[in-house]
């Protein structure tokens, strides 16, 4: 899969933050979403490949492109053939958030990219458009801290993990009503809180490398979110669980007050989830057994930078993770739309 997509998908991300940073700074959120669903629908239906979107912009009747369930890529389409060797190419599922921080993007904030995870057919959880309650934490973690815990449990396990004091600790947070105990919480241990406001995957991956100086992301955001952080903690070997969110009291935001619990719950029944308050490990949302995950910066993140225009071309940089090769590449690109009369290096 690597060997096949690997290079394609990190063109399908780059395109589709070049074409939302160019909507960075304007307020216009949705048409900053809109341009990247797009450029990424786009690049992705000329790869040789038969896909099938898990986790996109929604449901059908709701979104028209990316949407849950639609086919992407050359040998999806109705005379595909004629030209794709069809029983030699393996279905896969693809994750998608083609602009993971509508707002950031928007305000000219950091911390937005252009996000997608790739598995075989099955590879990936088709989480609901939910929340999730979550928690990432770096490799020499993994398995020690638990979503069950108390946020002063996980600190004080952390802290030994990492032969760190609590209050040498930051753990990222998303800046809600609902997390108001949970910062009081963490502060309370003697840990430093970083509070966001929109872009958690960037958050949670971030944990599993050393030098950000992120040590935990904990809270509740949304559930698609969770499954593409997932996939990349996989493959990064650092911790990641997801409990779903399905009582509108622990959500606390203006659209949960349309939903009720036993709604919510029927919904989950209908999909398959029998268990709606499992805890779901990263070997679980991301099941794969060839995982790959990209990203590629919209707006300056931990992570990455953002795309950088110059006069005839741009500037990008990626994040390519793969299981296969266990490998994270980080990948800088310059992209000559016409003839450039200079070539940005920095």
């Amino acid at each position: 899969m690597e060997n096949t997509l690997g290079l394609e998908i990190i063109e399908v991300v780059e395109q589709a933050a070049i074409a939302s940073s160019r909507w960075m700074g304007k307020g216009d959120k949705n048409t900053a979403d809109q341009v990247a669903v797009e450029a990424m629908r786009e690049r992705m239906n000329k790869i040789y490949m038969r896909g099938r979107i898990v986790i996109g912009e929604g449901e059908r009747d709701e979104a028209p492109m990316l949407y849950i369930g639609e086919e992407v890529g050359i040998c999806t389409q109705p005379d595909a053939s004629s030209f794709c060797k069809l029983d030699e190419l393996v279905e896969i599922d693809i994750a998608v958030d083609p602009c993971e921080g509508t707002n950031l993007v928007a305000y000219g904030q950091n911390g937005a990219m252009a996000v997608l995870a790739i598995a075989e057919k099955g590879g990936l959880f088709a989480a609901p458009d939910f929340y999730m309650k979550k928690l990432a934490a770096p490799a020499p973690a993994r398995g020690k801290v638990d979503i069950r815990n108390s946020a002063t449990e996980n600190l004080k396990i952390l802290a030994e993990c990492l032969d760190r004091a609590i209050d040498e600790l930051v753990v990222v947070v998303m800046k809600r009503d609902r997390h108001t105990d949970l910062i009081k919480e963490i502060r309370d241990a003697g840990a430093r809180v970083q509070l966001i406001s929109d872009g958690d995957v960037s958050a949670a991956i971030s944990c599993a490398f050393a030098g950000t100086n992120i040590h935990a992301l904990m809270g509740i955001g949304a559930a698609p979110e969770g499954v593409i952080s997932a996939a990349a903690m996989r493959c990064l070997g650092g911790h990641f669980q997801g409990q779903l969110i399905y009582d509108p009291a622990d959500v606390k935001t203006p659209e949960s007050e349309k939903w009720t619990r036993e709604g919510n719950i029927e919904r989950l029944n209908s999909m398959g989830i029998m268990e709606p308050d499992r805890i779901y490990d990263a070997d679980e949302l991301a099941s794969g057994k060839t995982l790959l995950f990209a990203a590629c910066g919209i707006t300056p993140g931990t992570l990455m930078e953002g795309v950088r225009f110059f006069s005839g071309g741009a500037r990008t940089e990626s994040l390519v993770i793969s299981s296969q090769s266990k490998t994270a590449r980080f990948v800088d690109t310059v992209h000559m739309f016409n003839e450039p009369k200079q070539l940005q290096l920095r």
